[in-house]
């Protein structure tokens, strides 16, 4: 299993798909043509340091915050945070109808303000390095795609984050591998929902975020939408963009993981089944094989499956600029990754769909697979 991952034509281990502002410097001083649309929701504690970074940008920006109904002053904090270079039109969020997810909702109230081009779909925690967005804007131009999105860098301080952060990452591109999205075949359409710079055309040729009103997992919705649309869509990881929301230790990473990991499996007990069975084999088995099987050859096979364990791991771990050691932990890491994503089927189970910034979605509420 891990020799074949390493072997496979598309290469999803590797770090190509990358995105540096300073790759693409470009001095662009007036933006005027971009619209970033915030959905916030509780973030009084993180607006404050993305719209700082937004003012870092250039000038004429417009920043369009749909305040989701919060209950801390995101909305105070945002007004008294915004760049004098920005322009920020703060929407009050109304109540959730039926059949939406809280974050797509606040995102089609946002985009039905938007009166620009181009638009920025920013995540309330994700802060920009000075010159990003001019630079995301030369690079969608430069790559001739519709949607491009940075799959931004997380938090990784502290052991829970370093042991676990990375990995989230790596198997996000096993699951979604970037060179195969960011090609023109429509089967494969990965997208990171913190920071995605596209087309206002492009997001209302699907019919706004009302094509993916359900999604749980709206990131890989939209771009998988915007693709069928005849959309190119592209993906890369940054370090020019990060989030300054911190995990703090097993169990807000269990919940952030758990939140969607049925979803990411269409709710199905077959393909459940079908994961333990192939992250029993790969990351459990071989362990187990060094430590209690006394035969000669089934080590040395464990050891090589070990190996090939760590070295596809060992290129995020470097991009991010982790411990290399950690590599050796791939084991303990997917045998943590399977028990999340059985706490998310069982959530599912009991009637529980997702929890999110204090809404719980019921099992009704079914992700979108169109």
């Amino acid at each position: 299993m891990w020799l074949g991952i390493l072997i496979l034509p598309w290469q999803p281990w590797r770090i190509r798909e990358r995105f540096d502002a300073k790759d693409w410097a470009a001095e662009i001083p007036d933006l005027g043509e971009v619209t970033v649309v915030i959905p916030a929701r509780n973030e009084s504690q993180f607006i404050g340091d993305a719209l700082a970074a937004l003012g870092q940008q250039g000038t004429g920006l417009t920043i369009i915050l749909i305040d989701d109904r919060s209950e801390d002053g995101t909305a105070e904090v945002a007004r008294r945070a915004v760049p004098e270079n920005c322009y920020l039109e703060i929407i009050d969020g109304t109540p959730l109808p039926p059949g939406w997810a809280g974050k797509m909702w606040a995102m089609e109230q946002g985009l039905q303000q938007v009166k620009t081009p181009l638009v920025l779909l920013l995540d309330a925690d994700i802060e920009l390095a000075p010159g990003a967005l001019p630079a995301l804007i030369a690079a969608k131009q430069a790559k001739g795609v519709a949607f491009l999105s940075l799959m931004v860098a997380l938090d990784m301080r502290g052991f829970w984050q370093a042991l676990l952060m990375p990995a989230f990452v790596y198997f996000f591109k096993l699951l979604y591998p970037f060179h195969l999205s960011n090609g023109r075949g429509r089967l494969i359409a990965a997208g990171a929902g913190g920071c995605i710079l596209t087309e206002r055309q492009a997001l209302t040729g699907i019919g706004g975020f009302a094509a993916i009103k359900n999604a749980i997992i709206d990131d890989c919705s939209l771009a998988r939408a915007v693709k069928r649309n005849g959309g190119r869509t592209w993906i890369g990881l940054s370090h020019s963009a990060r989030s300054v929301r911190p995990y703090a230790g097993l169990g807000e990473i269990w919940r952030m993981v758990a939140r969607s990991a049925y979803t990411q499996l269409r709710h199905s007990i077959v393909l459940l089944i079908l994961c333990s069975a192939i992250f029993a084999l790969a990351c459990g088995l071989p362990p187990l094989i060094l430590i209690a099987v006394p035969v000669l050859a089934a080590k040395l096979i464990a050891a090589a499956a070990l190996i090939f364990m760590a070295a596809g791991y060992l290129p995020t771990l470097t991009y991010y600029g982790m411990p290399r050691l950690l590599a050796l932990a791939m084991p303990l890491i997917g045998v943590l990754y399977l028990a999340m994503t059985w706490s998310s089927a069982f959530d599912h189970w009991r009637g529980r769909r997702s929890l999110w910034k204090g809404r719980v979605y019921s099992r009704d509420l079914e992700s979108n697979k169109g």
